[in-house]
């Protein structure tokens, strides 16, 4: 017989660790198991080894609220964020809930059955589990494969070409002259990583600038807190300071964007060299969070740029040769290794394929209620975080709803819910607002967003706790069917 499991959590990374402290908590007396397809936990922290790998956000938000980050480093280093969520995940017994080496290949809605059942590759085996409910927790971009175009000549170059996302354990870069692609966050984190680890010289190659904010990687206002508080209200202190932090900066940006310009090019100009072409390299031609903002600790890409360790290059790849680069300028870049720090490629679901009643579910034709569950799927949520903020903060906001929605069929005896497609009066929007690379590859293949709540994905945590935290679950969208008796309180 099949095994039945009240809830399954797909990723046992930041978004499955809170989907599990929230569900054992508010709905104790739900089986829940968390598929991890790794042999580890931790998702991103887990994959990524590159030389340098951090948090792009400040750890208040990035950490979860029921577990405090105390110390005044506000940008961690990709250890330090996995032994928080491994104190997390064991500290609160979810540990013992993981099946690692699980990957989600199908995931089949019947409606005769009302349940999920799943396919499951284990370790080459397929094995079967159905579910009440299915979480996808599994974040947004394929685990197997980042992107990297085709360059022509890739096979004449005589060095190594590396994708960060599939960092070599044993790389030797001492001495190297090492060329980035790319000018993402990856690229920013890692150019000064390399350059303090031996590298000879950088040179990040970009075909258009990113804008980059040099913010402090401790927060002064932490180290008081911590000193004259105890732990948890300084926590709460510090963790609202930073979300009104990040929010204000936003609003800046978006309502008044050359004001943010001017804040990130004074940002850069007290750290690069005089005279340094600032406009050719760091200012893109499109509005600030158009794309991310990316972070550079202390400013660390500038100050390196400034020694004279590393370099930037605003140009297209012409082909690679057997020692380097060529541009569609002419100039040559030589190099030793190439990174590819071309992006991720986005998927949603840990790649499994969706299915109702035997019927392939196209993902594209849904659209998101309320960022969280999609139309015409019943039973079933995904956990997408901010883009402009701390993922932590939705995922948190999307585990809490989810949570309460159990509890609320539970109660009323309901045992389906199914978000009901939005009428023609709601225009299909991009599911997510940036024009990143890679998310505009991926378009096709993402949900919508919706341009009326509550399809409408606002990327603000105010407006957030509102619409999500305390909104009423049985609005007008959600289609609930009862098939047993309510659950007596």
């Amino acid at each position: 017989m099949t095994e039945f499991v009240d809830v399954v959590i797909m990723g046992a990374g930041i978004s499955g660790i809170s989907a599990a402290w929230h569900l054992q908590g508010q709905c104790p007396g739900k089986s829940y198991a968390i598929l991890e397809r790794r042999e580890n936990l931790g998702g991103t922290w887990d994959l990524f080894k590159y030389p340098g790998i951090r948090s792009d956000s400040d750890m208040y938000t990035l950490g979860f609220h029921f577990k405090p980050w105390a110390t005044d480093q506000s940008i961690a280093d990709g250890p330090s964020i996995w032994n928080y969520l491994n104190e997390a995940a064991t500290e609160n017994g979810i540990d013992k809930h993981i099946r690692y080496g699980h990957r989600v290949v199908a995931a089949n809605w019947s409606d005769q059955d009302n349940h999920w059942e799943l396919t499951i590759d284990r370790g080459g085996e397929e094995i079967q589990l159905n579910a009440g409910f299915l979480w996808a927790c599994s974040g947004y971009y394929n685990y197997d494969k980042g992107f990297s175009p085709e360059f022509t000549g890739a096979d004449d170059f005589g060095g190594t070409v590396v994708h960060p996302q599939h960092w070599p354990e044993d790389l030797d870069y001492q001495g190297k002259n090492v060329v980035v692609i790319g000018s993402g966050a990856t690229a920013i984190t890692l150019i000064p990583a390399l350059i303090n680890n031996g590298a000879g010289h950088v040179t990040m190659l970009q075909r258009t600038p990113t804008y980059i904010g040099a913010l402090p990687d401790k927060d002064p206002f932490a180290a008081r807190a911590y000193r004259l508080l105890p732990e948890k209200p300084a926590y709460t202190a510090v963790r609202w300071k930073a979300i009104m932090q990040a929010m204000t900066q936003y609003q800046i940006a978006r309502a008044f964007p050359n004001t943010f310009r001017k804040l990130l090019r004074k940002m850069a100009e007290r750290r690069l060299p005089e005279g340094y072409d600032y406009d050719r390299h760091f200012a893109p031609d499109y509005k600030p969070w158009d794309q991310r903002v990316c972070l550079a600790p202390n400013g660390d890409i500038f100050k390196a740029i400034r020694k004279g360790k590393a370099d930037v290059v605003t140009d297209a790849v012409e082909r690679f040769t057997a020692d380097g680069i060529l541009l569609k300028s002419g100039e040559r870049l030589d190099a030793d290794i190439i990174i590819t720090a071309t992006g991720l490629n986005v998927q949603f679901f840990g790649g499994a394929e969706v299915l109702r009643n035997g019927e392939r579910l196209n993902l594209a034709d849904t659209v998101a209620y309320k960022g969280m569950m999609l139309s015409g799927i019943p039973n079933s949520a995904f956990t997408f975080g901010y883009t402009n903020a701390s993922w932590t903060l939705k995922a948190d906001l999307t585990s809490e709803f989810v949570s309460r929605l159990i509890n609320y069929m539970d109660t009323e005896g309901y045992d389906t819910v199914v978000p009901r497609h939005p009428g023609g009066d709601v225009e299909r929007l991009p599911f997510v607002d940036l024009t990143s690379g890679y998310i505009k590859r991926a378009l096709d293949k993402l949900p919508k967003s919706g341009s009326k709540t509550p399809w409408r994905l606002k990327q603000n945590y105010l407006v957030d706790l509102r619409v999500i935290r305390n909104s009423k679950i049985n609005d007008d969208t959600l289609q609930f069917s009862k098939h047993r008796a309510p659950v007596s309180v």
